[in-house]
C-alpha cells in the first residue's frame, strides 16, 4: 500500500473518534482531540523508510512491543523518548491499528487522573 492509502487509513481510523481533528504539523497530517497530539502520520521522516503512524503509549508498552515484534512497532524520533511508538502501517491489520488509535485517543483525551 502506498503512503498516500495509508494516510486515507490512518485518517479513517483517527476522525471516527470522538472530538477528533485533524492538522498539519512538522509537514505531516496530525490528530488532535482537546487540541493536544494522539497520532502522527510519519511519511519516511528524514528517509528513515518508515510509513507510519506514531502514537503515546501507557509506561512500559512501548519497550513491551519493540521488544516483542520490531518489525511492527519501533521507537520514534523526539516523542520515542517519553514512550510513544511508532506503527509500520503495512505491518498491521485494521483492527488492530484501530485499537492502538482509539487508545492513544483515550489516553490523551481523558480528563487528568490526580
Amino acid at each position: 500500500m502506498r503512503s498516500e492509502e495509508q494516510i486515507e487509513r490512518v485518517r479513517k481510523l483517527c476522525l471516527a473518534l470522538p472530538g477528533t481533528m485533524e492538522k498539519l504539523s512538522h509537514g505531516e497530517p496530525t490528530f488532535f482531540v482537546k487540541k493536544r497530539v494522539f497520532a502522527m502520520f510519519s511519511d519516511n521522516h528524514h528517509n528513515d523508510g518508515h510509513v507510519a503512524v506514531w502514537i503515546p503509549a501507557e509506561a512500559g508498552v512501548q519497550e513491551s512491543l519493540v521488544a516483542s515484534f520490531p518489525a511492527i512497532y519501533y521507537r520514534p524520533p523526539y516523542v520515542g523518548v517519553k514512550g510513544w511508538v511508532g506503527i509500520e502501517l503495512a505491518q498491521i491489520g485494521n483492527d488492530e491499528l484501530a485499537g492502538h488509535l482509539s487508545e492513544a485517543w483515550r489516553l490523551i483525551g481523558s480528563p487528568k487522573r490526580r
